[in-house]
């Protein structure tokens, strides 16, 4: 398949040094990048084989995400794995990936059918590609040169890690939005407190549950903390479709049980006894 890809391209076409000054080191196989910038819509054929960049971006969301990992572990190494898991969340997410793609200029050499994909930003196209960018290095240069990468970025202010740690994801917030939208009753519990003599520190814990399910257990130093904890935790496992199907099927035997209650679900927390 790279070789098809190779022969697909001309050598005239390579944009091997814009890709050398975007990357800051020179690539090797000049074609795992020109794989990364083809999107679906561009119908890309050679030999019967349709190029575009959906496995590398399967590769490179995992790349991205140990690679911010491992920065994020060196860099704040007092920050618990609440913490450093939020961080990396926004960091991560399509809509942060989207903006950084534009900065960088990534979306400009995206091969695409702009007339079928008017709207980038509702269909992540250039956050995607950012992503199919990280699997390129990767098979190119290995996981060194994509963590290298991702560390220029940061150095030339595109990522802003201090401001990122600063910003409030506001998990529980997204997570009752949701419960709202869907009709789904929600309740956060208090499941109490522990103080750890080795850290000098108390950690307070909470459960969040979906029409009387269990969906995340979460932890931190204060109850606010362990209230999004739990919540981010909810918002992972509501992306597969076991959750899903068990607080639906809760909510319909509700109604079920009592077909006038169409009330508001609120939010209630509740003390330990």
């Amino acid at each position: 398949m790279i070789r098809k890809i190779r022969f697909f391209f001309s050598k005239k076409e390579e944009p091997y040094f814009s890709l050398k000054k975007l990357l800051g080191f020179s690539p090797v196989d000049i074609s795992y990048y020109k794989l990364a910038l083809i999107h679906k819509s561009a119908h890309i054929q050679n030999n019967g084989h349709t190029l575009n960049n959906e496995r590398l971006e399967y590769l490179g969301d995992s790349v991205l995400g140990t690679v911010v990992a491992d920065i994020l572990y060196n860099k704040y190494p007092s920050k618990n794995e609440g913490e450093l898991t939020n961080i990396r969340s926004r960091i991560v997410q399509r809509m942060s990936l989207d903006a950084l793609a534009t900065a960088i200029g990534l979306n400009n050499l995206i091969r695409i059918d702009r007339k079928s994909t008017r709207n980038f930003a509702k269909v992540h196209i250039s956050g995607n590609a950012f992503e199919a960018l990280m699997g390129a290095i990767y098979l190119d240069r290995g996981y060194e040169k994509s963590k290298q990468f991702i560390e220029k970025l940061i150095k030339e202010g595109y990522i802003n890690l201090e401001q990122t740690a600063k910003k409030d994801a506001n998990f529980k917030s997204r997570l009752i939005e949701w419960a709202q939208r869907e009709k789904v009753t929600f309740e956060f519990v208090t499941d109490g407190e522990d103080f750890q003599k080795d850290k000098n520190i108390t950690v307070f814990h909470t459960s969040v549950y979906l029409q009387g399910i269990k969906a995340g257990e979460g932890s931190g130093s204060n109850k606010k903390e362990s209230q999004q904890d739990a919540a981010h935790k909810a918002l992972r496992a509501l992306k597969g479709k076991n959750l899903k199907e068990s607080i639906e099927k809760a909510r319909l035997e509700a109604n079920k049980t009592d077909e006038t209650d169409d009330s508001t679900p609120e939010q209630t927390d509740v003390q330990p006894s």
